[in-house]
């Protein structure tokens, strides 16, 4: 990418993060699969929806319990995608995912844990 969309997405997520008053919303609109991958994991992560650690890979375990606490919450399990009838008075629309998180108390998590 010539202009680092996906570096200027993370950096704009971060900041986000940081900006964002508790019970502040996050609505992201993504139209290309790696957009969405990338805020899909950012909020993930941050709402402690990560993937169990390994029982047999004991570091793992261990560096999960040093997990920052959530600093959001996911509005939606699953991204939100145009309705049949918006696609088809639209169909650029066909791509476009929305995901969306509400922030909680808890601090921003450090920039050493923000990838």
């Amino acid at each position: 990418y010539v202009n680092d969309e996906l570096g200027e997405l993370d950096l704009g997520l971060v900041a986000s993060e940081r900006m964002l008053r508790p019970g502040g919303r996050l609505a992201v609109v993504s139209f290309h699969s790696l957009e969405d991958r990338r805020v899909k994991t950012f909020l993930n992560r941050r709402a402690g929806a990560l993937a169990r650690p390994s029982r047999h890979l004991p570091e793992a375990a261990a560096d999960a319990t040093k997990m920052p606490q959530p600093s959001f919450t996911l509005l939606h399990k699953r991204a939100r995608q145009p309705a049949a009838a918006e696609q088809s008075v639209n169909p650029r629309s066909r791509s476009a995912r929305l995901r969306g998180a509400e922030r909680t108390p808890a601090p921003a998590w450090p920039e050493k844990a923000a990838s």
